[in-house]
């Protein structure tokens, strides 16, 4: 595994889904053993400016849940960080889609935020931006649920 190693979670402009993924994740493995507690979790957008804060929503959504999102400052996903990752999470297919267009180094475990979760339900997480705030609980929740599944394939990637 490259050292340090980091864990990108992408969506679009990196304010809203990919944020709250970032520290449900990085909350998640700070429970782990090494080597998956060293791992750093960052965010990035496909189509994100660099600079943004999280929308309020994303903030109160994860505050509800005990975690603090008020310093988010977005950025683009570039191949710099790309070249670093260890896994990338991405929301939806056409995330992931863009990644392999645009890139010329794709990192092997390029995945889908839920991609492991393993049930028939939907594998992507719709973009909450601009929605009522129940949208983005909803959001949360069902990257809650995924994140023992991704632990789990971390596991994995990195024993």
């Amino acid at each position: 595994m490259p050292a340090p190693g980091i864990i990108i979670v992408v969506c679009t402009a990196n304010v809203c889904r990919s944020p709250m993924g970032e520290k449900l994740l990085q909350h998640a493995l700070a429970a782990e053993p090494e080597p998956l507690r060293s791992l750093k979790v960052v965010s990035a957008g496909i189509a994100a400016s660099r600079g943004q804060p999280a929308t309020e929503n994303s903030v109160a959504a994860l505050k509800k849940v005990g975690l603090d999102l008020s310093s988010h400052a977005s950025q683009p996903l570039t191949q710099a960080l790309l070249d670093k990752a260890v896994a990338v999470f991405c929301m939806t297919e056409s995330h992931r889609a863009m990644i392999e267009l645009n890139f010329d180094r794709v990192p092997k475990h390029l995945y889908l935020f839920r991609e492991f979760f393993g049930l028939d339900g939907d594998s992507e997480i719709p973009d909450p931006y601009g929605s009522c705030f129940r949208d983005y609980e909803a959001c949360r929740d069902s990257m809650v649920e995924a994140v023992p599944s991704l632990v789990k394939a971390l596991r994995e990637i990195a024993g």
